[in-house]
């Protein structure tokens, strides 16, 4: 352990590690103690250095705490001992640094008295550089330490002074002149100091300036304290202006420093990597900035990027590939920007000046003067500096060459954005393939040959940051018997996967925690609870309720995330509103501090807070998305509400929102169901349903609406357990894909539990939703007379809770029901439906009336007007960006055009066929086939016309539609009548002939009766 006490107080473990000391009282009780090392100081001078002359009562109580807690800090209770009334801190003379200053000072000043000017002045430098700023910086207002700090103050001037004699004696007196004169204007009545600054000049052939510091001392010390200069200073003045030979060098000291070797060329790159893969983009692009014509100006580029991206790697790299071009030299610093303890740029410079052939004595005090020292030698010379892991512009600014013919090169995690001139690089995680060829170039091809998957796998897992796939290479290279699966195994373990990624002293969550560490609070606050989110992406609202603080709080807390690298600004959303990526690994490290950091209880609550914004928007979102028109039914759950300054711009389009979140909501719904926040967990998924029929977006619907439905039924939620089994109706009737069994069957069960839900929770409009939806079941299975009346009984429960939505879909129902069949039925209630849409404004309702209407009016021989709708209704579907209610109005536009003979009969069932395709939509695929394959029919092309009837007929099966079933069954029938294949057309048309039988389709069973006789 090591003591500092020169400059501000500080502790350094064995590992170099600074200890954080706590309050300001307990750092005056360690500096008390060390400024008395070995020996006690008693309770009651502690209590005055703490308290001043009136202490507390509890004052000794006090002191006791706080070196109860100094001992736990230090971690050795020997450390701080109790004798007699007082504590005293044993030290050896190496830990404490005023101690091993004091020892390497006497060695100096008696290696000068005997003779030996080199090792005096070797240990006056080596005690002077352990000085990191005034004794005891900022707390002098105490005054046992002020005392203190006064004589190591002095001690250390005359040290200093020692030195200057001895570098005077060894003829350093050029490299003494800029110190000199900084001493001499700090210590204007310092006449030592005076007489060696006459002496350096004088030595370095200026006369006359030499006797103008005489000049200068007297008429300051007559100023000041009305004396003359001493008898040393005056004969001096008289020597100097006699020439005295005994002031000029000795002369074995002049033979030695005309032959002194010339001052090497400074070659201070790192070694470069041998196993250095891809970047071949940015090694380009650095290369061009360092070494391009640049005229009048100092080439600068810059590497930012989050720890682990291989930075530092990179910049060594390409210095090595240019190191050529600057034959005078490449210095090189570890800026040291993401620990507590950042280099100094005056103590760069002092290291700095040294290669370039500046001694020790001729560095100046000041970081001014070392500045301007630094660009003088720079001057005229082609030198390449690489300064790597830069905290900041601050650090950086007085590095900087001054003459062009320069270059520098930086790296760090902050972006330098204040350095003009200089060429920023954002570096990322590698490229999926340059990520597998690091990973083969280390571990073998052949390794990586023999399971590509688990190759592929691991780089996955390591987020294809460079480090990760090192530690994860260096693993496979120390255990040889580990396969890739096993690794790709050991990492899929998500919790424990920043453990995996550690390989001697490589270790991807240490490089991290610098930049965490280095964070202010709140935005350390920000980074734990915003990695408790699962959305891919989120805005800087998302984070505010996390926070519980207003917006623009949160983006201030946000901006230091991404300024560390911890946090990726991904760009703009559908709404304007910036979006925020975590990668996947910091996501592991977030999570692991908010687990170490916050109580479950408060990563609970900020996650509820989180989902119930998203919730607050979503539900009102919802209420402006042209949807299905059923009831909109919400919970009792928190929501937190954004001010309408926020929330308005955002909900300006509620279908961009929804665009923006739709990814960000399902993540969220899947998450409440895992934190079993049942009532957030339904909402949110429910509130998503006008949207997610709106774009087609079934899987992903049909997905979310299960997991929070087996919450709800798990937790004894019915209100959520009816709301979510409706959406799941909805979404499952029209995309159930093929081979999942007869749709309507399913949906026939699925809406008699609905009802019988709705009609427990009371709940009238429920009630009329179930009934609607179970109506339809009802007609798919050819149950029409039942469907009816259940439509019916809709229509009046709606109406008796002033439902609207619910009449509409009563309204729609019916004419489903009535069908193709009875197109005049159907055309009476859709007139009904259609002022019913002028009075609900919903435009996806009006543009479904709209349809079926058309359609309606083709069966029942209207084909203009019908031709007029169906197109006005595919205009209002495109104009909402419905593919699925454009695929209707296509759908029945290729029936009109096949019955009346329109070329683009054909086209049109083509592209309502993609469309179904794409959009999944079980039902209108099904549809589309049959019309085109009755358009094959009637062209005569046999074999396409049966096997697309027979493709319609296979997913007719699977939706358990029985009348478009039969239908197409006697369709297909013909077409094999067609090829003469009767025994075949015969079989198939009995069956059709059964299922309108089934469902007393008189007028069906005719048609098929005389195909048979």
């Amino acid at each position: 352990m090591r003591f500092g006490i020169l400059g501000p107080l500080a502790v350094w473990r064995e590992d170099e590690q600074q200890l954080d000391l706590g309050t300001p009282k307990a750092r005056v009780l360690v500096a008390v103690l060390l400024s008395r090392a070995g020996h006690p100081v008693s309770e009651d001078q502690l209590a005055v250095a703490l308290w001043g002359d009136t202490p507390p009562k509890s004052a000794t109580k006090n002191v006791q705490t706080y070196v109860h807690r100094l001992r736990r800090q230090l971690g050795d209770p020997a450390r701080v001992l109790r004798q007699g009334a007082g504590y005293l801190v044993p030290v050896d003379r190496d830990e404490l640094d005023a101690a091993t200053f004091e020892h390497l000072a006497d060695a100096g000043r008696a290696a000068e008295a005997a003779g030996a000017p080199d090792e005096a002045s070797r240990r006056l430098h080596e005690a002077l550089r352990l000085w990191r700023g005034p004794a005891f910086t900022g707390m002098t207002d105490v005054p046992m330490l002020a005392a203190e700090a006064a004589r190591l103050d002095e001690v250390r001037l005359s040290a200093l002074q020692s030195r200057i004699a001895v570098d005077l004696a060894l003829g350093r007196h050029a490299e003494l002149l800029g110190e000199l004169t900084a001493l001499t204007r700090e210590h204007p009545l310092r006449e030592r100091l005076r007489a060696q600054l006459m002496l350096a000049l004088y030595r370095c052939g200026r006369r006359a300036d030499a006797l103008a510091e005489y000049t200068r001392a007297r008429t300051t010390l007559i100023e000041e304290t009305g004396l003359d200069p001493a008898d040393e200073l005056h004969d001096l003045q008289e020597r100097i202006l006699a020439q005295d030979p005994s002031l000029d060098l000795a002369p074995r000291v002049a033979v030695r420093l005309a032959g002194a070797p010339a001052t090497p060329t400074p070659a201070e790159l790192p070694p470069d990597i041998a196993d250095f893969t891809g970047r071949d983009d940015e090694v380009a692009e650095l290369i061009e900035v360092l070494t391009g014509p640049r005229p009048g100006t100092v080439a600068m580029a810059g590497i930012a990027g989050l720890g682990g991206l291989g930075k530092t790697t990179l910049a060594v790299h390409v210095a090595h590939r240019i190191a050529g071009r600057f034959p005078d030299g490449q210095l090189h610093a570890d800026l040291r920007g993401a620990s507590a303890d950042p280099v100094r740029p005056e103590d760069v410079l002092s290291r700095f000046l040294f290669a370039l052939g500046i001694s020790g004595t001729g560095i100046p005090d000041s970081l001014d003067e070392r500045v301007a020292l630094f660009r003088s030698c720079l001057a005229g010379r082609r030198v390449l500096v690489l300064l790597d892991n830069v905290a900041g512009e601050e650090q950086v600014r007085p590095l900087l060459p001054g003459s062009p013919g320069t270059a520098v090169l930086l790296t760090g995690r902050v972006r330098l954005v204040g350095l003009e001139g200089a060429s920023l690089l954002e570096l990322d995680v590698l490229p999926s393939a340059q990520a597998m060829d690091l990973l083969s170039t280390i571990v073998g091809d052949e390794r990586v040959q023999d399971d590509p998957d688990a190759a592929r796998e691991i780089i996955r897992l390591c987020g294809r940051v460079p480090l990760a796939v090192r530690i994860s290479a260096a693993r496979l290279l120390s255990r040889r018997q580990w396969t890739l699966a096993h690794l790709a195994g050991v990492l899929g373990e998500e919790r424990h996967r920043l453990d995996e990624l550690v390989a001697g002293d490589l270790d991807v969550r240490a490089g991290f925690e610098m930049s965490y560490r280095m964070l202010p609070v709140g935005a350390q606050r920000a980074f734990r609870l915003a990695g408790l989110l699962d959305a891919p992406d989120f805005a800087s609202w998302a984070v505010a309720a996390l926070l519980d603080v207003p917006v623009r709080q949160a983006e201030r807390e946000i901006e230091a995330l991404v300024d560390a690298h911890l946090l990726n600004l991904t760009g703009a959303d559908e709404t304007g509103r910036l979006r925020y990526r975590f990668h996947d690994l910091i996501r592991l490290y977030a999570r692991e501090q908010a687990r170490r950091e916050d109580t479950e209880t408060e990563r609970r609550a900020a996650l509820a807070r989180a989902l119930g914004a998203w919730l607050a928007l979503a539900e009102a979102a919802a209420e402006h998305v042209p949807g299905p028109c059923y009831a909109l039914m919400h919970s009792e759950a928190p929501r937190w509400r954004l001010p309408a300054a926020v929330s308005g711009p955002l909900l300006a389009d509620p279908m961009a929102w929804f665009g923006a979140e739709h990814a960000a909501l399902m993540t969220g719904v899947a998450q409440a169901c895992e934190a079993r926040l049942t009532q957030l967990a339904w909402d949110l998924a429910g509130s998503t349903e006008t949207y997610l029929n709106v774009r087609g977006v079934y899987d992903g619907w049909q997905r979310m609406h299960e997991q929070a439905l087996a919450l709800c039924r798990e937790t004894g939620d019915k209100r959520g357990e009816a709301v979510l089994t409706r959406g799941l109706l909805e979404v499952t009737t029209w995309s159930s894909p093929a081979g999942a069994g007869p749709a309507m069957t399913r949906m026939r069960a699925d809406a008699s539990q609905l009802l019988d839900l709705f009609t427990t929770l009371d709940d009238p409009a429920g009630t009329s939703d179930a009934l609607a939806t179970l109506a339809w079941s009802m007609t798919a299975g050819g149950n029409r007379a039942q469907a009816l009346a259940l439509a019916e009984r809709a229509l009046r429960t709606a109406a008796g809770a002033d439902y609207l939505g619910g009449q509409a879909r009563a309204y729609h129902v019916m004419a489903i029901i009535h069908g193709e069949d009875n197109p005049e039925g159907a055309h009476e209630v859709l007139l009904q439906g259609m002022k019913i849409a002028g009075a609900l404004g919903n435009a996806h309702y009006t543009t479904t009336i709209t349809q079926f209407l058309g359609a309606a009016k083709s069966f029942c021989g209207d084909t203009a007007g019908g031709q007029e709708l169906l197109e006005s209704s595919l205009e209002m579907a495109r104009r909402l960006n419905y593919r699925y209610l454009e695929t209707f109005s296509l759908l029945y536009l290729s029936k009109l055009f096949a019955v009346i003979g329109d070329e683009r009969a054909r086209a049109t069932a083509e592209l309502t066929l993609a469309y179904s395709e794409d959009g999944n939509f079980g039902h209108y695929l099904a549809d589309a086939l049959s019309v085109l394959g009755q358009l094959d029919l009637a062209e005569g092309d046999l074999p396409a016309a049966i096997a697309t009837l027979e493709r319609s007929v296979r997913v007719w099966r699977t939706r358990g539609s029985i009348p478009y079933l039969a239908r197409t069954l006697r369709a297909l029938g013909d077409a094999h009548s067609a090829a003469g294949d009767h025994r075949t057309a015969r079989a198939v048309w009995e069956e059709a002939r059964e299922l309108f039988r089934g469902i007393s389709n008189e007028n069906g069973m005719s048609t098929l009766n005389a195909r048979l006789d």
